[in-house]
This record gives C-alpha cells, sequence and structure tokens, in this order.
C-alpha cells in the first residue's frame, strides 16, 4: 500500500473491527517499531510508553469504566451527534471487551502547566499514536481511540493495571484485524478553504 493511500484512507475503525481474529504480537511489535520513529519534543520521546491488554476479565472491566463515562455522555449530549457516527461509536464501546487488543499509550510524568509545555508533552505523543495507527492500516488492522474512561475513571484504570500515579494514560485504542481492506478517503473541506496566508482569513488561495 503506498504512502498517499496510508494517510488517506485510515479511518477510525469501529464497525468494521474483527472481534474474533487474534491479533499476533509479532504483528503489533512491528507497528510499535514504526511508531517509536515518530517525531517527539527532545527527551520526551523516552518517556512514552505502551501497554497491550489481552486479559478477557481485565478488558472486560476497562470496558465497563468506558460504558459508564460514554452512556452518561450520550444520553446528554447524544442528539448533538450525527446518528451515523453515534451508532457507529456506541458499536465500539458496547462491545470494547471483545476486541483483541486495548492498546494504551502513556506518559511518565503528569501534564504540565501551560500552552506551550503541554503543547510539547502531548505533541510528543499524538505523533507516536497515528504512526501507529497508520502502521496497522497498512499491516490489515484498524484502530480507534476510545478513551471515555479518562473522564472519570483514568485512577481506577490505573489501580486495574498497576500504573503508577506519575504516569498519565494518553488514551487508549482498540486494535483488531478488518472485515474489510478498501477504505475510501473521507469527505473533509478542501484544503484551500480552510487554509490562511500570513493573516487570519485571507485565503492562500488568493495569494496564488
Amino acid at each position: 500500500m503506498d504512502a498517499e493511500t496510508v494517510l488517506t484512507t485510515t479511518r477510525s475503525v469501529r464497525r468494521k473491527l474483527d472481534f474474533e481474529r487474534d491479533v499476533p504480537q509479532d504483528l503489533l511489535n512491528d507497528c510499535l517499531r514504526i511508531a517509536q520513529q515518530a517525531p517527539a519534543a527532545g527527551s520526551m520521546a523516552a518517556q512514552f510508553r505502551w501497554l497491550l491488554v489481552r486479559d478477557a476479565d481485565t478488558k472486560a472491566k476497562i470496558a465497563a469504566y468506558n460504558r459508564e463515562t460514554a452512556e452518561a455522555a450520550w444520553a446528554k449530549y447524544g442528539h448533538l451527534v450525527e446518528a451515523r457516527a453515534l451508532r457507529s461509536a456506541q458499536h465500539l464501546v458496547r462491545n470494547l471487551e471483545r476486541v483483541p487488543v486495548l492498546a494504551i499509550p502513556c506518559m511518565i510524568g503528569r501534564p504540565p502547566a501551560g500552552a506551550f509545555s503541554q503543547s510539547a508533552y502531548f505533541g510528543s505523543a499524538y505523533p507516536a499514536i497515528w504512526s501507529f495507527q497508520l502502521a496497522l492500516r497498512d499491516r490489515g488492522l484498524g484502530s480507534s481511540i476510545c478513551g471515555y474512561h479518562l473522564q472519570d475513571h483514568e485512577a481506577d484504570v490505573a489501580a486495574l493495571l498497576g500504573i503508577p500515579d506519575d504516569v498519565l494514560q494518553i488514551s487508549l485504542l482498540a486494535v483488531a484485524h478488518t472485515t474489510q481492506r478498501d477504505f475510501r478517503p473521507a469527505a473533509r473541506p478542501a484544503a484551500q478553504d480552510i487554509t490562511y496566508l500570513d493573516t487570519w482569513g485571507s485565503p492562500a488561495s488568493r495569494q496564488a
């Protein structure tokens, strides 16, 4: 699969995850190896960790924490979400324990104060997360960020998994093979319509 195809067709996969097919550890290791090459801010690359959860009982407990927060959020705000997107999210959350692997990216050290420091902190984590998702896509797997538990139950999941107090769970990714491979680019605003040049509101397309 060429780079442009990977970059334009890596979707947040929820309804097309294969709950029955195992994900070999060597395949995950290869994707994590690629993720390790993502750009990071200086020494923060050394603070990044992955925690992979395969145990069925542990996944079930994590899934329950996610569902509790997600269902409460949908009860309040579900009417504001496009119906198809809501059904997709509900499908994943209500089946989260069936996903073969839950991948939890973490950073050693709690988030710093201030926009500049937080930019470096989270900016050192999400490129690796995205690289991991791209590598999964290239190998016929899918993923979806599903970190509802972080709202109310980060400490509960940390206790369950033995994560130290000074380590932050950045997110949670559901990882599985996909039941199809022919994903297509999604409908998005045209780049020229959301790109400004030199000053806010000055379309770059008019400066060509």
